[in-house]
């Protein structure tokens, strides 16, 4: 909650009456010092507060300024609360009480420009978009605030970012700021309070991560879809990207997954000494049998099977291409079902869910316990070299979404029929990178070498 102090100051006018200044906390980490334009004489204020003089035309002077002090505080605060953190800059505060203290009449009304943010809030609430997508496009908005405190920092304070006036070499300076943000942080950790890397982190700084060119290919891809709308509104002709020549084609490495074997291994260890446990490595299994992202897992009940398989509708694209996914349940699956079916506390839930990040903190423990530790190869997402890791150490809720997809291809090679199952739609370039050569077939063809 937006708080308030006040205080005199130092400055004495002409009149012998000094300013009352305004100390506004929006939060924690963020205040404002505003002044007022309420003038009174020093002996008639103290520590805040008002005194109350004797004479009648001193008390009439003193409620007046009491009076409108009170509704400036009683303002201030209402734009605090009504507005999000970021947006709640010194400059927005002092267009909006000058608006409040000097509302425009008919003869000078004069439409407000309306900012590149709020074209970009527009755009989500109009455009017929998933959770999923919001969430990122949120991401993008928090880096392009972020930008724009940085480049005020450091010499252009009346830099904003404008739909029209971004070119491409404002896109080649914001891809610069966003893969130098883990470093800009230690420099400019105030930019971080106004606007976190993280709002779902519980530290008090999330500390920005090294991004690497599949993060920043995929910010561009929502910004590129958000001015290709804004063209198509005719709210610009602008296309900072049409000259743009970086990177625009995403990287994987080979989909690494665990063996049917290597999952039954997890799925018949004894855990019964650690229950909680146990139950994440129930959930792991299940997720691993059905192939879903945990996004939908986490949202499954029991009136989601119906004969005997699972139904749902893939949140990721449930606003662009809603579509209902049936997933057979095996017997394995419906024994997992089966096991927590009736226990206390679960709400109709199937399984006693935890937060995905808990989850995938659990799934890497599991791993190490019930010895799946190999190595395996894999594409390291920011700097975009091979690497050795054990599977346990980066094992996590994605990897039974790949596991029941890379063991289904390897089986019956079809993307279609295994899409049909995972929830991708047809022709989707994510099977390309499942069309890897068995290492049994590999070892067979060496072997004619021989």
């Amino acid at each position: 909650m937006a708080t308030i102090k006040r205080a005199l100051s130092a400055k004495i006018n002409a009149s012998g009456r000094a300013e009352i200044l305004l100390r506004v906390s929006v939060s924690h980490s963020v205040s404002h010092r505003i002044k007022s334009g309420l003038y009174i004489s020093a002996d008639r204020f103290k520590d805040g507060k008002f005194a109350n003089p004797r004479d009648l035309e001193g008390k009439r002077e003193v409620r007046e300024v009491q009076d409108k002090l009170e509704s400036i505080e009683k303002f201030l605060v209402r734009l605090c609360e009504d507005n999000p953190v970021e947006k709640v800059t010194k400059d927005f505060v002092l267009a909006q009480l000058e608006l409040f203290l000097n509302p425009p009449t008919e003869e000078t009304v004069v439409v407000p420009e309306v900012s590149f943010f709020d074209i970009f809030e527009d755009y989500i609430a109009k455009k017929n978009i998933s959770e999923w997508r919001i969430k990122h496009l949120r991401v993008l908005k928090r880096a392009l605030m972020r930008y724009e405190l940085y480049v005020q920092a450091n010499g252009n304070r009346k830099y904003r970012i404008k739909l029209d006036e971004f070119t491409v070499d404002d896109v080649n300076k914001f891809e610069k700021f966003l893969r130098s943000e883990h470093l800009i942080y230690t420099k400019y950790p105030k930019i971080y309070d106004a606007v976190p890397a993280d709002t779902h982190s519980q530290r008090k700084k999330p500390k920005p991560h090294p991004k690497g060119d599949n993060t920043i290919i995929g910010l561009f891809g929502l910004m590129r879809a958000f001015y290709r709308w804004c063209r198509e509104q005719d709210m610009t002709a602008n296309d900072p990207f049409a000259k743009y020549n970086g990177k625009t084609t995403e990287r994987y490495g080979t989909p690494y997954y665990i063996t049917i074997e290597e999952r039954d291994q997890i799925a018949d260890f004894d855990l019964s000494a650690n229950p909680s446990l146990e139950a994440q490595r129930d959930i792991f299994i299940f997720q691993c049998l059905i192939g879903c992202r945990v996004s939908d897992l986490l949202a499954m009940t029991h009136d989601s099977i119906i004969n005997g398989a699972i139904e749902y509708m893939p949140q990721k694209t449930a606003g662009e291409r809603p579509h209902v996914v049936r997933v057979p349940l095996n017997t394995r699956a419906l024994a997992l079902v089966e096991k927590y079916k009736g226990r206390e506390g679960l709400n109709g839930k199937l399984f006693p869910f935890i937060s995905s990040q808990k989850y995938n903190v659990a799934i890497k423990k599991i791993f190490k316990t019930c010895g799946v530790i190999r190595m395996v190869t894999i594409l390291n997402p920011t700097t975009g070299k091979e690497e050795k890791r054990p599977i346990d150490e980066i094992a996590s809720s994605h990897l039974a979404r790949r596991t029941f997809i890379g063991n289904l291809y390897k089986k019956v090679k079809d993307p279609n029929l295994v899409g049909s199952l995972s929830g991708h739609t047809e022709g989707s370039r994510a099977f390309a990178r499942y069309r890897d050569i068995d290492e049994d077939i590999k070892k067979e063809l060496v072997g004619l070498l021989e």
